[in-house]
């Protein structure tokens, strides 16, 4: 079996953060592991407040987990301030870590920016480390400097984005009208990973998901172009299986096929 390591925030109603990573973990097939960087009061209806862990426990459980246990790929969401992204960045250097993918959770649903500008330069050193960098629009729009508001504007963004030092890039495009289609640049190759919008309110961790869904892939050994397209197949299957938690956003359905094994009679909206 293989073992991911996921570097995130904890997530109190269950639907986002480290609890998505090892949902999807588990789904996949692979042994995750966790590293907190904040604890958050939150459920489906929105963040109440963020308790930020002190960067030498993130290093610390990094390093705990790296000196027991191996290490096939890290998913880093998360990071909270620009000292814990030093530290996160420090620790995966030291431990020669492979196969990171970095989601740069910097700004929120309601486009609200979420950290520093100079947590956001730590945030871009530590994607030009990584296998793949993972922003949605807003995200993106942040990196690139630039508005997207098509189909060419996500590809703009993504090139700007490599022109910072960053190699491969998935902008996601879950946030456009139409189509939640994502954009996958791979150094000089450009791949559109297509989807039909789903109608449902039940999305909140989509982007966490899709990110340690690929880290699950590059750890069993897949290329990244086969990792990120699987990824986008099982997170829009988790999307259809969305399950009524809750009075707002609700989660995915992670674990929807192990739910109907243990009670075939349970509906996916349990």
């Amino acid at each position: 079996m293989k073992h991911v390591l996921t570097i995130a925030g904890s997530d109190s109603g269950g639907s986002a953060g480290i609890q998505a990573d090892l949902k999807t973990m588990c789904a996949l097939g692979v042994f995750g592991m966790s590293a907190l960087t904040a604890v958050t009061a939150q459920n489906t209806m929105g963040v109440r407040g963020v308790h930020e862990i002190p960067h030498e426990i993130v290093t610390g459980q990094i390093d705990a987990v790296f000196e027991d246990i191996r290490v096939d790929a890290v998913k880093v969401g998360m990071v909270a301030n620009s000292a814990v992204a030093r530290a996160v960045r420090a620790a995966l250097s030291k431990h020669a870590a492979v196969n990171v993918v970095v989601d740069p959770v910097m700004v929120a649903k309601s486009g609200d920016r979420l950290l520093s500008e100079d947590s956001q330069r730590e945030i871009m050193l530590l994607a030009a480390g990584s296998a793949l960098v993972t922003p949605n629009l807003y995200e993106a729009e942040l990196l690139a400097g630039v508005k997207i508001r098509t189909r060419a504007d996500m590809r703009e963004a993504a090139l700007r984005i490599r022109d910072q030092g960053v190699g491969n890039i998935l902008v996601k495009g879950g946030r456009f009208d139409g189509d939640a289609d994502d954009f996958l640049l791979i150094g000089d190759e450009e791949i559109w990973l297509e989807c039909p919008r789903i109608k449902t309110r039940n999305t909140n961790g989509t982007g966490c998901t899709l990110s340690s869904a690929i880290a699950c892939g590059l750890a069993e050994g897949m290329p990244l172009r086969d990792a990120a397209t699987e990824a986008k197949k099982y997170v829009t299957q988790a999307i259809r299986d969305g399950l009524d938690v809750g009075c707002g956003a609700g989660p995915l359905g992670h674990l929807v096929r192990l739910y109907r094994a243990v009670s075939p009679l349970t509906s996916p909206a349990l």
